[in-house]
């Protein structure tokens, strides 16, 4: 039972923490590994699943939110909107890869969504950022690094 309940604790905790929500999965992660009683694979698959699925809400936000852009309460300015799809247009799909840095990757999955990036392309790179983050972290956590 309690194996069931740290998979899916650190499953929300990265689902959430790839949305907007102010949530940190990373600690999740590191406390868990530190117990010694879960399979390191299984932790960074569901770490890295929950995280890339966060994500690929983002993504459908951004891609159907846009039509509201014109909305009063809509909670970005005009130009804040235009100068973040300038930006994504001018670094493209690539920009991606930076989608697990803390403050600037969870916009940039929702503009990926915006700009009509497609969920093919979006998803492995996305599966590629994160995946490689919890896996540096797992290294560093568990010192295979050295």
């Amino acid at each position: 039972m309690w194996d069931f309940s740290g998979y899916f604790g650190l499953f929300l905790a990265a689902f959430g923490a790839a949305t907007l929500l102010p949530l940190q999965s990373e600690a999740v992660l590191v406390g868990l590994l530190l117990t010694d009683n879960y399979a390191v694979w299984a932790l960074l698959a569901v770490a890295t699943t929950g995280n890339v699925l966060g994500s690929a809400v983002n993504w459908l936000l951004g891609r159907y939110i846009e039509h509201l852009r014109h909305r009063r309460w809509f909670p970005v300015s005009e130009s804040k909107l235009e100068q973040a799809q300038q930006a994504y247009h001018r670094y493209g799909r690539w920009s991606l890869l930076l989608s697990w840095v803390p403050i600037i990757g969870d916009p940039l999955t929702v503009m990926a969504g915006v700009m009509r990036e497609p969920f093919w392309s979006f998803l492995l790179i996305v599966l590629l950022a994160k995946g490689a983050r919890y896996l540096v972290l797992a290294s560093l956590t568990l010192g295979w690094a050295g």
